[in-house]
């Protein structure tokens, strides 16, 4: 959306466009995931890292997409772990939205698989590693839709006391930390957050503990606006019915929808000289309209981390915003699936049907 300064973008535009949760089309894929029968696993591609065969003595099951929207259990062995890793036997893993869209794509020819939000006990540890058998952990681990993987001990967490091992996603809670921390928030600041998903609503909470003396969330689904008036937000819109005034008048925007219309709507949202941290992951390509975020002159942040050590520091953080009750995960993992209905569980994620924010696989 071009621009001049003298004719900046009206919101009440970008807000009739505006589909933040929508998806794209209506998928149907199918329901549910199948178990494959040993012949069928040697028919593949050989398992990779979490089975090698002859490449230990654990057996494995794991997740392997097989056709758009479908995938099956197989089955196969894992390595010990090397120097530096240790083996998780996972219990829990939280279903991401960034694996959606490969999932209704299918495998285009390649093994493909998914999971990255684990929580587990460490099973086995490689030289040079000395975290207890035991030990509940958690971090970025991928992929991990399985009932072992290896880890990087440079990667995980060890889940502190008080808090719930079956909601203790710390790779999710790690990346909103890190773009938080990274979001110039200050005194009396006025906060807006665009999209109140699951990472919307982890942000909404730690925002109402800061320094801003507002936080205003906009987001096109009913139960997801009333969610987080529970999480503390001051004032809630869809944005088809922003106020008058609201145009130009945040400090900070947080953009957690992921899409080009939640980015139209940030910049037309912050004033001049304020802050658009892009926290949303997009997964396309985007148009900015930099005549306006120049006129404006905005600080733009990228809200998104891939440096391990400060992914993991952040994880640590998070979870003790949680046990310390500054954060609640419990009340936002809504939906719950065993291990061989991961399929369910995307299909879910992708309607997002009414009060669904997150989808945990419980795989122990």
């Amino acid at each position: 959306m071009a621009c001049a300064h003298d004719d900046l973008p009206s919101f009440a535009v970008v807000a009739k466009c505006l589909d933040i949760q929508a998806p794209a089309q209506s998928y149907q894929p199918p329901l549910a995931a199948t178990v494959a029968s040993q012949e069928q696993v040697a028919a593949r591609v050989p398992l990779g890292r979490l089975g090698r065969p002859g490449g230990g003595e654990m057996i494995t099951r794991e997740y392997l997409l097989t056709g758009p929207g479908r995938g099956a259990l197989t089955t196969g062995t894992v390595d010990e772990p090397g120097p530096g890793e240790l083996l998780i036997k996972i219990a829990h893993n939280g279903v991401c939205a960034s694996e959606v869209g490969p999932w209704a794509t299918g495998p285009q020819g390649s093994t493909v698989r998914f999971g990255h939000e684990p929580i587990g006990t460490v099973a086995a540890c490689g030289p040079g590693v000395a975290i207890p058998e035991g030990t509940w952990i958690t971090g970025r681990v991928e992929p991990t839709y399985a009932d072992f993987a290896i880890a990087d001990a440079r990667d995980v967490v060890a889940v502190p006391a008080g808090v719930a091992v079956d909601v203790a996603l710390g790779e999710p809670v790690g990346c909103v930390v890190d773009g938080l921390g990274r979001t110039p928030v200050h005194l009396a600041d006025r906060v807006v957050v665009i999209g109140a998903g699951f990472m919307g609503r982890i942000a909404i909470q730690l925002l109402v503990h800061s320094w801003a003396t507002h936080v205003t969330v906009v987001d096109l689904r009913e139960d997801a606006r009333r969610g987080a008036l529970t999480d503390g937000a001051d004032a809630v819109y869809d944005p088809a019915d922003l106020p008058a005034g609201a145009e130009g008048g945040a400090d900070v925007v947080i953009e957690a929808t992921g899409s080009q219309t939640g980015l139209d709507l940030a910049t037309v949202l912050v004033r001049e000289h304020g802050v658009v941290s892009i926290l949303g992951y997009h997964q396309s390509s985007r148009t900015v309209d930099m005549k306006t975020w120049n006129w404006k002159a905005l600080t733009v942040v990228n809200a998104h981390v891939r440096d391990r050590h400060s992914l993991r520091e952040s994880v640590r953080r998070g979870l003790e915003l949680v046990a310390s009750a500054r954060l609640d995960l419990g009340g936002l993992i809504t939906h719950r699936f065993r291990f061989d209905r991961i399929d369910d569980a995307f299909r879910t994620l992708h309607e997002k049907p009414p009060g669904f924010v997150k989808a945990m696989i419980d795989i122990a």
